[in-house]
């Protein structure tokens, strides 16, 4: 017998558990579908940026590696508890049990030995990304050869790490490991870190983080990793590099696996995503993918801004969609932070649009000197012909929080020169918005 539900969602991220919650409150029959409780809540709240952040803070702080994981843990366990409550609270049915499309609209469920088909008139798939594995000769036989929910769970902290990968989850683990202790290396395939950076930032990121020990190397092909003992043999083509921990940060893909597509007219981009239109619904009527499966920009806010396209569309407000979503800024927690929002240069240089670019060193703004860092550049670039600004890179502290700024002005087309001649708080970072604007 088919159990029959209004919604059914499968996969707790951000998106999906959101709009189970919200539909139920609207007195929709909803079930929420999670293999693993211990990812209640998504990615975000488990594998990805709360606790990587936790960690970051900890070490920050000078705590040593056993206090930074213990830490990581109460802040993961609780979140992911208040995640669960807030979801079942709203009375939505949560099914541990892994999903499996057995046609277009029934999904089949497996805990154990316990089988069940459910079926509804909207199903929603949330089930993210995981780690991309690159084709290296022991890349998953090897033993202490992690990803990135694997270095987040060693017993024990490595004396030294090797990185495949010179992206942005590379670079965040060197920059954390490093601030504990551990020697860290990063092997990166392409001639530099941070490409899609502004090339200043991206040399002074690499600079910096040279600075705090971890060494680099480029144009670095990994040929193979094996154990010798307990240690990693990393072969590169330069020879042979022994760690305690290897990490594969290699970039992560939808998450498909296991979900029974083949069964359905579910339809799948060239990158092996679910396709979706301008709805986030799928090539199946009535069938939706939210979050980092459908292959879009892998941020939880924009599996979030997924949320508010599919609840608008449900709710009969169908005004929001994915066309509308711009100017989505993201940041690099390394240190300092790296944000940015917009074009950058060689963009705007490739595109054929006019305009004029400014920078700002921070060891230029008080506030930097009260936090007695002085590292990083502010650089902006803006239109001559409208003065609204296309594009902002802030490499500094407290960059994650300001580029917000940048993001609303551009969203509302608020010319440069209204934040050049704004009042900030004083002494903030936020107030040298300022100068970087003052061309």
């Amino acid at each position: 017998m088919v159990k029959t539900y209004d919604i059914l969602v499968i996969g707790f991220g951000k998106a999906g558990k959101t709009l189970a919650a919200k539909m139920s409150q609207l007195g929709k029959k909803v079930a929420l579908v999670e293999q693993d409780s211990k990812m209640y809540g998504g990615t975000c709240i488990n594998i990805g940026c709360i606790p990587t952040k936790t960690m970051i803070v900890a070490a920050e702080e000078n705590l040593g590696f056993a206090e930074t994981m213990a830490q990581k843990d109460v802040v993961t366990t609780r979140l992911r508890q208040k995640n669960y409550d807030t979801v079942a609270g709203a009375g939505v049915d949560i099914y541990n049990a892994k999903a499996r499309f057995v046609s277009n609209k029934v999904v089949e469920i497996t805990a154990g030995s316990d089988v069940e088909q459910l079926t509804a008139e909207t199903i929603v798939i949330n089930t993210g990304a995981q780690s991309n594995v690159l084709p290296i000769p022991g890349l998953l036989e090897t033993k202490n050869v992690v990803d990135s929910t694997g270095i987040q769970n060693l017993d024990k902290q490595p004396a030294s790490l090797g990185i495949i990968g010179g992206g942005n989850i590379g670079l965040e683990f060197a920059s954390l490991y490093s601030k504990l202790g551990t020697k860290v290396t990063v092997f990166e395939a392409g001639d530099k870190i941070l490409p899609r950076e502004e090339p200043v930032v991206a040399q002074l990121a690499r600079d910096y983080l040279e600075e705090d020990g971890i060494t680099f190397k480029v144009n670095a092909r990994v040929a193979g990793v094996k154990n010798a003992g307990e240690q990693v043999v990393l072969s590169a083509e330069d020879g042979d590099y022994t760690f305690d921990v290897v990490l594969y940060a290699t970039g992560r893909k939808p998450n498909i696996e296991g979900l029974g597509l083949e069964n359905t007219d579910i339809a799948l981009t060239e990158r092996r995503a679910i396709q979706v239109d301008d709805y986030c619904e799928t090539s199946v009527a009535g069938v939706y993918a939210v979050g980092d499966v459908n292959g879009g920009l892998q941020f939880t806010y924009t599996s979030l801004d997924d949320f508010r396209i599919v609840f608008g569309r449900l709710t009969g407000n169908g005004d929001y969609s994915l066309s509308k979503r711009q100017n989505v800024p993201n940041t690099t927690f390394i240190e300092p932070a790296l944000s940015s929002v917009g074009l950058k240069e060689a963009e705007l240089k490739a595109k054929g649009i006019a305009y004029k670019t400014n920078e700002l060193r921070v060891a230029a703004m008080p506030r930097a000197h009260v936090n007695n860092d002085l590292r990083g550049i502010y650089k902006v670039n803006v239109s001559p012909e409208t003065n609204e600004i296309l594009g902002a890179t802030l490499f500094g502290q407290g960059s994650q929080e300001i580029i917000n700024l940048i993001k609303m002005a551009m969203d509302n087309h608020i010319p440069y020169t209204y934040i050049k001649n704004q009042v900030f708080t004083h002494p903030t970072m936020a107030e040298n918005l300022n100068d970087v604007f003052n061309f």
